[in-house]
C-alpha cells in the first residue's frame, strides 16, 4: 500500500516547512516525491501540520495483575488518540518484570493486543544482576529509588553499586529518597489531608535521590535517565550533566501545582509530588536550554472509586497518554514552546535516549510512524470520552488549542475522524545499543 499526504507543513529534522510525504508500506519512501510517483491512496493534508509519532518512554499500562485499571488494548488504544505511536512500559506489574521469562511474555502479550509499538524495560531488584546483565530486547533497566512501588525498591548503596558497576543497558530511575520520605511521613503522622502528599514527597527527597544516582552514573560511567523531574532544584543537577545523563518532565509536573490540590485533590497526587509555580517554570526553562531533554506522561491510571479514597489511602497517579500532545500543542498556542521544540522533546529525544532504531523523525527510510495535528482545533476534554479504562482525566473540562487528527502506526491508519482502529497492531520496538548515546 502506498499512501501519499499532500500539502501538509511537515516538521523534519532539520526544518519546518510544506512537503509531500510518500509512505510505501511500513515506512515513509520519500519526502517530495516526483509528481509522476505512483500510490494507492491520497491524503490532502493543506492547513495541517504533519509530526512524527510521539515515543512515550513512561507508562504504566497495569498488565499483568491489574487490568481493572488498565491493560494493554486499552492503553494502547488511548496511545493512538493521543497521537502516540511507540509506547515504553515499567516493570511495576503484577507480577514484576524483573526477569527476562517475564519480559519475553510481556512482550508476546502484546503483539495480540497492542494498537501501537511498543517496548518494556526490565525492573531492577537488589538480587537480580545476572538477569539485568543478561537482558535483551528491551530500551533498558529500572531502578525505583523510593518506596512507591513496594518489592521493587533498590535503595541499598551496595546493590546500586552492583547494577551500575555490572551491568551495560541504559538506565532509569525513580529518584526519591526513602529515609527522607519516612522521616517526613513520621514527622506528619502519615500524612491526614492530600496536600501533605508534597509535604511527604518533599522538594529533598527527590533532589537527594537524583543527586545520588547521577553520582553513581558519573562514577560507573553509566548511561543514566531521570524520570520525571519535578523540582527546580533538580534542573540546577542537571546543568551538568557529563555527557551521560538525560532526564524528563511530565505534563503534570509542568502543569500542575500545589495550588491544584484545592481544586482536584488526590486526582493530582502522584510520585513524585506537584511543587510549586516556581518549580514549574523551572521545568519549563529546563526543557527549552536542554537540561531536560525528554517530555513523557509516567502515564498511571487507578479507578475514579480508588482515586476518591480519603488520603493516605488515595493511590498515586494519573492517566495522561491521550491528552499529552493535545496539551503541549496547547502549549504551542499560548506561546511556553514551539512546535518544534515539542517535536524535539516527545519524538526525536526519547528514540535517541534509549537507542528506538527507525523511529523519532519524518526521513526517509524511517517507520511511517506519522501524527497529523490541527493547531487551530478547540476541543474540551472529557470524562466520557477518555478511551482509558479508567475513564477520567485530571484535566477533564479544560479547553485545549491543537489536537491530534489522524495517526499512522507503521504506515497504517490507526486513528481518524475521532475513532481508533481496533484491529490495527503494532510492533515490539527494536533497540541498538551499540550506538554511542544521546549526547554523540
Amino acid at each position: 500500500m502506498r499512501t501519499l499526504i499532500r500539502n501538509a507543513t511537515c516538521v523534519l529534522p532539520d526544518e519546518t516547512r510544506r512537503a509531500d510525504i510518500l509512505i510505501d508500506g511500513e515506512q515513509i519512501a520519500a519526502i517530495d516525491p516526483p509528481p509522476t510517483v505512483r500510490f494507492d491512496d491520497a491524503i490532502d493534508a493543506a492547513g495541517l501540520h504533519l509530526l512524527p509519532g510521539v515515543i512515550d518512554d513512561q507508562v504504566h499500562f497495569r498488565e499483568p495483575g491489574l487490568e481493572h485499571k488498565e491493560d494493554l488494548h486499552t492503553g494502547s488504544m488511548a496511545c493512538a488518540k493521543g497521537g502516540i505511536t511507540t509506547f515504553l512500559e515499567m516493570p511495576n506489574t503484577r507480577p514484576a518484570t524483573i526477569s527476562r521469562a517475564a519480559l519475553h511474555a510481556k512482550l508476546d502479550l502484546a503483539a495480540t493486543k497492542c494498537v501501537v509499538n511498543y517496548g518494556f524495560y526490565i525492573g531492577a531488584t537488589c538480587e537480580n544482576v545476572d538477569e539485568l546483565k543478561a537482558a535483551r530486547r528491551t530500551p533498558g533497566i529500572k531502578i525505583f529509588i523510593g518506596s512507591s512501588t513496594g518489592d521493587l525498591l533498590v535503595d541499598e548503596q551496595s546493590a546500586l553499586e552492583r547494577i551500575f558497576a555490572e551491568t551495560t543497558l541504559p538506565i532509569c530511575a525513580h529518584c526519591e529518597d526513602e529515609s527522607t520520605v519516612r522521616a517526613n511521613s513520621e514527622r506528619l503522622g502519615g500524612g491526614r489531608v492530600v496536600s501533605d502528599h508534597s509535604r511527604i514527597r518533599d522538594h529533598e527527597a527527590a533532589l537527594i535521590a537524583t543527586r545520588r544516582s547521577m553520582e553513581l552514573a558519573v562514577r560507573h560511567n553509566h548511561r543514566f535517565h531521570v524520570l520525571h523531574v519535578s523540582t527546580a532544584g533538580e534542573c540546577e543537577l542537571l546543568a551538568d550533566h557529563h555527557n551521560l545523563v538525560t532526564a524528563e518532565a511530565c505534563p503534570h509536573h509542568l502543569l500542575f501545582n500545589i495550588d491544584d490540590y484545592e481544586r482536584l485533590g488526590s486526582l493530582v497526587q502522584m510520585n513524585p509530588s506537584i511543587k510549586t509555580a516556581a518549580d514549574n517554570a523551572a521545568l519549563w526553562e529546563a526543557l527549552r536550554s536542554g537540561r531536560i531533554q525528554v517530555v513523557a506522561t509516567d502515564h498511571a491510571p487507578h479507578t475514579l472509586e480508588e482515586k476518591q479514597q480519603p488520603y493516605p489511602a488515595s493511590p498515586s497517579g494519573l492517566p495522561a497518554v491521550e491528552n499529552s500532545l493535545a496539551l503541549m500543542l496547547n502549549a504551542v498556542n499560548s506561546g511556553r514552546c514551539t512546535l518544534e521544540e515539542v517535536v524535539r522533546w516527545m519524538c526525536d529525544a526519547p528514540a535517541r535516549v534509549w537507542d528506538i532504531v527507525g523511529k523519532g523523525r519524518i526521513s526517509e527510510g524511517y517507520d511511517a510512524d506519522l501524527v497529523l495535528v490541527d493547531l487551530e482545533k478547540t476541543q474540551t476534554i472529557r470524562n466520557e470520552e477518555q478511551l482509558t479504562k479508567s475513564g477520567w482525566s485530571p484535566w477533564a473540562g479544560e479547553e485545549l488549542t491543537g489536537w491530534p487528527v489522524r495517526t499512522w502506526v507503521l504506515g497504517q491508519t490507526v486513528f481518524a475522524d475521532g475513532r481508533v482502529d481496533a484491529t490495527v497492531r503494532g510492533r515490539e520496538a527494536v533497540f541498538d545499543h551499540s550506538r554511542p548515546g544521546y549526547w554523540a
